[in-house]
């Protein structure tokens, strides 16, 4: 039976990388996105376009436009990078952070709950820079935050779900080359989607809510 994959962000980097693999795959695969690009038209996905995550009304309307079909894998992948630090602090775009990173993927997560049949799977992009223990350096204060929240919210997403067989994952997908990070980065935006997807593929109600680098990496909280 053909896998139903929803991915948020798919327009460019490990997004549209990820949307490439899984349609290559034979999956059906939709995307949500607040604008398309032409590498992701060239793909023959379903694009839902005009849809910004952190609009309650867009999220709340998502499910009838997804004709309400079952979702086998939930990729909650849009994401928004900034460095605040104590010298450099702006608090608008902290709050920013926290609407892209954290809640959004919650509200996604709601809104399609209940199109999550027993054996789906929810995937949260999250970051190795939300984990407390792995914070040797400081900086990033928002963005910090905002992964750590959200790997609060994706845990307590785990117990509730598991009684109805859905897992959630989430899944730190390394430094990787996409213009949030000006390019930089010493993964591309192929290799890191490859891994994720074998991730997901591993997840199951056996280490759902885990912490996951894309290599395999248990990651510290």
């Amino acid at each position: 039976m053909t896998q139903h994959v929803v991915i948020t962000g798919a327009n460019r980097g490990i997004g549209l990388e990820l949307a490439r693999q899984y349609v290559n795959a034979g999956a059906e695969v939709s995307a949500l996105v607040r604008q398309s690009s032409d590498e992701l038209d060239a793909l023959g996905v379903q694009v839902i376009s005009g849809i910004d995550v952190c609009e309650p009304e867009q999220v709340r309307d998502l499910a009838a436009k997804l004709d309400n079909k079952p979702i086998d894998i939930l990729i909650n992948n849009a994401g928004l990078l900034h460095n605040e630090t104590l010298a450099d602090m702006d608090f608008t775009v902290i709050e920013r952070q926290f609407a892209v990173n954290a809640l959004a993927p919650l509200r996604v997560t709601h809104a399609l709950g209940h199109l999550l049949p027993a054996g789906a799977k929810v995937a949260m992009i999250t970051s190795r820079m939300g984990s407390i223990a792995d914070n040797g350096s400081g900086g990033y204060i928002g963005y910090r935050m905002s992964k750590a929240a959200l790997n609060a919210a994706a845990v307590s997403l785990a117990h509730e779900l598991k009684p109805r067989a859905v897992a959630v994952g989430l899944f730190h997908p390394g430094f990787v080359q996409t213009r949030m990070v000006g390019f930089a980065g010493d993964v591309s935006p192929e290799v890191a989607a490859q891994r994720i997807k074998q991730r997901i593929a591993e997840l199951d109600l056996a280490n759902t809510g885990g912490f996951w680098h894309a290599n395999g990496e248990r990651l510290p909280w």
